[in-house]
């Protein structure tokens, strides 16, 4: 059985184990849009394997970090950029 261990996702606490990428642990935070384009439209996971640049968020005070391509580590810190398709519905 995997330990489990929490991060923070906007603030939000998550319980998480050790092969859960950034990316599915700001899905299950109930986030949809993780940045916006140059545009200003929403942007979320996408391709799931690093290709399509989607998924980039600030981890640990980075930027730009391809979310679904990183494994969640313990007391990680993980911030998205405000959407305008913001959270998924409850």
């Amino acid at each position: 059985m995997l330990e489990l261990f929490e991060v923070r996702v906007n603030s939000k606490a998550l319980l998480v184990d050790a092969q859960t990428t950034v990316a599915v642990a700001i899905l299950r935070a109930g986030i949809l849009g993780f940045r916006r384009s140059a545009s200003g439209e929403c942007r979320g996971a996408f391709c799931g394997m690093g290709i399509c640049a989607e998924c980039r968020a600030t981890v640990d005070g980075i930027p730009d970090r391809y979310t679904c391509q990183q494994l969640c580590q313990p007391g990680m810190v993980i911030e998205t950029e405000k959407c305008p398709c913001g959270e998924a519905p409850q």
